[in-house]
């Protein structure tokens, strides 16, 4: 058997859409050979070809203008922080604008609704969702905690030395507005508290999940990531969570807080901390467990350690 031609550069590292294989002169038999799979009705791609997500959604944004992925697969693109309950879904979620038609295809979730201008942008070749639309949108489906996280995540200021950008993803103004011109939108009351919710600062989704539950205690606000300086003003470092009134510094360890090099400066900001005067207390992942309910009294402990007294709104965790 004859074996067919190469495909076209352009079309051999992505999935394609059936006008694009007219365009670039393929035959209906060259589509049916056994270098090419059908991904649903008039999108292929390169059997051999490792799809990532990208390469995957993106001839179902190209079958009509207006048509973005969305929701669960817009927070896969832009890799936001995972729900705690529930992965995101691994259907393809597509939105358009209302009075566009339906999406009807296998594996592939349609939404329609209210699109404002700058709510899509095109992104390597596909169009989604803007990260600020994107976490309205989940906020049909995901809790309250779940959206705080996404926002935190959203609002955080970079690090440019570890990260190739300087500018956060959002700030609580720009999502604000998001909301304001929403009105009676699905899951719109739980993203205004999620958004009453956000603090600029954190770093990591265990230590929005912290802070949410020393909220729901009964426990002070702390500071998120603020500067603990000795008593010649000098920045010690920048705890997780901090309480300065009562001098108490709260460190989430996660995973790679376990490589030796890790314990040694883990050990060293401990000592800076204590010289301060401060009272380091240091949370794992299974203080997290059962609502954070050991994280929590930990928390409370030390903070009645250094004089605070909860008052009649506050719960027991």
């Amino acid at each position: 058997m004859r074996k067919p031609a190469p495909l076209p550069p352009h079309l051999a590292g992505t999935a394609f859409t059936a006008a694009d294989a007219r365009q670039a002169g393929l035959s209906k038999d060259r589509l049916r050979s056994r270098s090419v799979v059908s991904l649903g009705r008039g999108i292929h791609a390169p059997r051999a070809l490792g799809l990532d997500l990208a390469g995957l959604v993106r001839p179902y944004t190209r079958f009509s203008d207006g048509t973005a992925a969305s929701h669960d697969t817009a927070a896969r693109l832009w890799r936001f922080p995972a729900p705690e309950h529930r992965p995101y879904a691994a259907e393809i979620h597509l939105l358009r604008a209302f009075g566009s038609a339906e999406v009807k295809r296998s594996n592939v979730v349609g939404h329609r609704a209210r699109i404002l201008v700058g709510e899509t942008v095109w992104e390597a070749g596909l169009c989604v969702t803007s990260r600020e639309r994107t976490w309205l949108d989940l906020a049909e489906s995901l809790t309250v905690d779940d959206l705080v996280v996404i926002a935190d995540h959203l609002v955080r200021i970079p690090r440019p030395e570890f990260e190739d950008r300087t500018e956060p993803y959002a700030t609580v103004e720009s999502l604000a507005r998001l909301l304001a011109g929403h009105r009676g939108k699905r899951g719109i009351r739980k993203a205004r508290t999620a958004l009453e919710l956000c603090r600029v600062g954190a770093d990591s989704p265990p230590e929005t999940r912290l802070r949410l539950a020393l909220y729901r205690a009964g426990l002070p606000e702390p500071l998120v990531n603020a500067p603990l300086l000795d008593a010649a003003g000098r920045i010690l470092h920048n705890p997780d969570l901090s309480f300065p009134e009562f001098r108490i510094a709260v460190e989430y360890e996660g995973a790679g807080h376990s490589h030796p090099d890790q314990i040694d400066r883990d050990i060293g900001r401990a000592e800076r901390v204590a010289a301060a005067g401060w009272i380091e207390v240091r949370i794992s992942k299974r203080h997290m467990r059962d609502d954070a309910r050991l994280a929590v009294r930990k928390v409370r402990e030390a903070l009645s350690s250094q004089g605070w007294h909860p008052g009649p709104a506050s719960t027991e965790g």
